[in-house]
């Protein structure tokens, strides 16, 4: 018997019994549809996750001020004051890894424009920050470098910001109040929402951080600087020249503790990736108990079809069907309702992931290799649980089979 007139055969029989046969079949379509809905709502969230994180800056390695050790109390990060402009310099002339850095410093203000207020925080930089946050403008421009000389007053707003002070209006020209010291708003920020951390990153203005520290805070030192690595991989090579230039700098002996934190996120990218991808897994993995499930189903019935075609196996025998002729047809049986099953399953599982991403708004990333793994494991499920129905039937003995009723 060749291939096509085995799938006939096996087509036919499924036919006879269509209920039973959809019946069957509904088992490996659930476990299918299930594993492509949860690795697809997995991976979205996964790509989620990441792309908050990338929202954050390319290649990025964050410097801040760290703790202080006062008679045996240890104070919190941010406590130390030697994070200074002219370690910013350095890291960028001397550090090979690194290409680009950002000096920053922060305060909290009301800030106020016409009859509207708002309490946010004032970020004080220099223009090249918005270069490595990878942070375009909505509209109007950034502060320049002669702005951050002169200490100029004036601003650039986060989204946020710019709702709760102008609702739909362009703020560009305007002037707003910050404390008491008048600003002029020279640019908005676009949108770019929660930080990885959950942060709202457009509630915040930005000025020269000259302007911040000597008429907002009168703080010289700097509270973090912002560094953006040649590269990702170089990333962690940044980390470490950094880290190295900051101890020489500013004379921390072997042994003692440092003064700063450097901190890289693609240790956060890569440890939410590991996270998202276990996650993924496990409910992939719980996903994929319906599929076995759906396998034993498989058997049931094919052990019951076997018992209810004993006679009919018998006269095929009779009139010259080989054992193995016998064990092909039943397994390609099980392997008929397996296919199309599964077929009909990662229908499902992708209309499950778009109808989940539509009514809950959540990301989905359905993989094509998730397509491809799940259509495979149904596969594999029909053979592994139609063989021992199938080998059942290829060793009944002719003349029993012929007697039975």
């Amino acid at each position: 018997m060749d291939f096509t007139s085995i799938l006939r055969i096996a087509l036919r029989a499924l036919a006879r019994n269509k209920m039973r046969s959809i019946l069957t079949m509904l088992g490996i379509i659930i476990g299918v549809g299930a594993v492509i809905a949860t690795v697809g709502v997995g991976q979205g969230a996964q790509q989620q996750v990441q792309n908050n994180i990338a929202s954050m800056g390319t290649n990025l390695v964050f410097v801040s001020a760290g703790s202080v050790n006062r008679g045996g109390l240890r104070l919190g990060g941010g406590a130390t004051k030697t994070l200074t402009y002219d370690d910013m310099k350095a890291i960028v002339q001397e550090s090979p890894a690194v290409a680009s850095a950002a000096p920053g410093s922060s305060a909290s203000a009301q800030v106020v424009f016409d009859n509207n207020n708002w309490y946010t925080r004032v970020n004080g930089t220099e223009p090249q920050y918005f270069d490595i946050r990878s942070w375009p403008m909505a509209s109007g421009t950034s502060f320049t470098g002669d702005d951050v000389r002169t200490a100029a007053d004036v601003a650039v707003l986060g989204e946020t910001v710019r709702q709760n002070l102008f609702g739909s209006a362009d703020p560009a020209g305007q002037t707003i109040r910050i404390g008491n010291l008048p600003f002029q708003v020279v640019g908005v920020l676009a949108a770019k929402g929660q930080s990885g951390m959950g942060a709202d990153q457009d509630d915040a203005i930005y000025v020269p951080i000259t302007t911040l520290q000597k008429k907002i805070t009168g703080q010289p030192w700097l509270q973090y600087i912002v560094v953006s690595a040649v590269s990702q991989q170089a990333s962690y090579a940044a980390q470490e020249q950094i880290t190295a230039l900051l101890r020489d700098r500013h004379r921390i002996r072997p042994g003692q503790d440092d003064d700063f934190q450097v901190r890289n996120l693609a240790d956060v990218a890569q440890l939410a990736d590991q996270s998202s991808r276990i996650m993924t897994l496990l409910l992939a993995s719980i996903a994929s108990v319906s599929l076995i499930v759906g396998g034993i189903g498989i058997m049931n019935i094919m052990l019951v079809s076997v018992t209810e075609r004993t006679r009919e196996i018998g006269i095929r025998v009779a009139i010259g069907a080989q054992e193995a002729d016998v064990l092909k047809q039943f397994l390609s049986e099980a392997v008929v309702m397996s296919v199309i099953g599964g077929a009909i399953g990662i229908l499902v599982g992708a209309g499950s992931s778009l109808g989940i991403s539509h009514l809950l708004h959540w990301p989905i990333s359905i993989s094509p290799l998730a397509v491809v793994a799940a259509a495979v494991f149904s596969t594999m499920v029909g053979i592994f649980f139609g063989y021992y129905p199938a080998r059942k039937a290829a060793q009944l003995d002719p003349i029993e089979a012929l007697r039975f009723e």
